[in-house]
């Protein structure tokens, strides 16, 4: 079986918009959070969210372009972009059977959604736009990065909630590694700052209350209260080792282990005592060829609600035994909020940069300690440390579990 690089990494973020205006973030505990311009939330319990700052459509699209694709296939197809280019590859060498795409989204074309149903609602609904469904669908996210990449391999948007991206990253490294394609462009794109998806998630009581921008995605944190719904997108280009090699491609880490699972316990809480999420990770390392202790770091799914971080604390502990007190444990949602579908592969992203600097990235905005999270958290500001094997977790709804297993590459 092939070994799997990564080598490239396209980023539409709260953060920033590469990785190094992220990794300028990570470094500087900078917070993603503010409120909502989308739309007006002034008579909203909910006013935050992370919003990508000073997007403008006009710089990537034509204005027929921007009536045919939705914001978050907009998000996509740009973080493709930044990928194709970071990963010195152009739409000429992908022009074969043996690249594809696997991009992911949890909700899709919100947006679109909405804004059709109220034009169907007071024009008719025979008068929609022709371009209504492929601009909602999930799919076609995917379907037009693989369009505007030129790439002809297999393209698939596996749709698992907040589990999605990295679900879609699994698979691509699964698809290389059994020698089915040489390149994958993996990921999510999210979209969702809209009202009536904010508003879906505000009346289950899955969102924080909280109108500090400082005190409202706070993981782990005794007080925390809810999510903060974020948007952005992240690509990343997974690569068989042997090919990156040949055209000389630069390696920015290894993707080694991969496991995914299902509580099949309830649609939105996950399981208390935490098994299944523990199996899948204990199945990417052991798919990684290692052993807990070899991890250094864990990036946490961390949503910031009261049931996901206590019982996301209890896998972490059932799955390393002893060693959860001596692993590195932080939530990059403190910082960029929750992506939803895009949040695994953008805060696989953060970690990976993160590696390469020598740091762990922090959980940002923490203050009161919860006997119920009693991890190894690096809170508040970044730590510096060498990080040989990380894991990024990501738990949706649904009881979707999936784990993946990086390593610091090194020549």
């Amino acid at each position: 079986m092939s070994r799997v690089v990564l080598t490239g990494i396209g980023m539409v973020t709260p953060l920033g918009n590469s990785a190094a205006e992220v990794l300028e973030g990570i470094k500087n505990s900078r917070c993603g959070i503010g409120e909502i311009t989308r739309y007006d939330a002034s008579d909203r319990a909910v006013k935050l969210a992370a919003e990508v700052k000073d997007y403008n459509p006009d710089d990537y699209f034509d204005k027929r372009e921007q009536r045919r694709l939705d914001r978050v296939t907009q998000f996509g197809i740009i973080a493709g972009r930044r990928a194709l280019e970071n990963a010195n590859l152009t739409r000429e060498y992908l022009s074969n059977e043996r690249a594809g795409v696997f991009v992911s989204s949890g909700i899709g074309g919100i947006s679109t959604i909405e804004s059709e149903h109220a034009k169907g609602m007071s024009r008719g609904f025979d008068k929609v736009s022709p371009y209504y469904i492929p601009m909602a669908i999930i799919n076609l996210t995917a379907g037009n990065i693989a369009i505007d990449l030129n790439a002809h391999g297999s393209c698939q948007a596996m749709v698992t909630a907040c589990s999605s991206a990295t679900n879609a990253i699994g698979e691509a490294y699964r698809h290389i590694k059994h020698g089915y394609a040489d390149i994958m462009f993996a990921g999510g794109s999210e979209a969702p700052i809209t009202e009536l998806s904010v508003g879906g998630f505000t009346s289950m009581k899955a969102l924080s209350l909280s109108q500090n921008p400082n005190r409202a995605s706070i993981p782990f944190d005794k007080k925390r209260d809810g999510f903060v719904m974020g948007e952005g997108a992240t690509v990343l280009v997974l690569e068989e080792y042997e090919h990156a090699v040949n055209r000389g491609a630069n390696i920015l880490a290894e993707i080694v282990g991969y496991s995914d699972t299902c509580d099949a316990n309830h649609i939105t809480a996950p399981c208390e005592d935490g098994k299944f999420a523990a199996q899948a990770m204990v199945q990417a390392i052991a798919d990684a060829g290692i052993k807990t202790c070899d991890i250094d770091y864990i990036n946490a799914h961390g949503t910031s609600t009261p049931l996901n971080d206590k019982y996301e604390t209890a896998a972490i502990k059932r799955a390393f035994g002893e060693d959860y007190r001596d692993v590195l444990v932080s939530s990059s949602k403190s910082q960029i909020g929750h992506l939803l579908g895009a949040s695994g592969s953008t805060e696989l992203a953060m970690t990976i940069i993160s590696m390469q600097a020598g740091i762990v990235p922090p959980t940002i905005n923490y203050e009161y300690p919860d006997d119920a999270c009693d991890l190894n958290l690096v809170v508040n500001r970044y730590k510096e440390a060498e990080i040989n094997y990380a894991l990024k977790n990501s738990l949706g709804f649904g009881g979707h579990n999936a784990s993946i297993v990086v390593k610091r590459w090194t020549e």
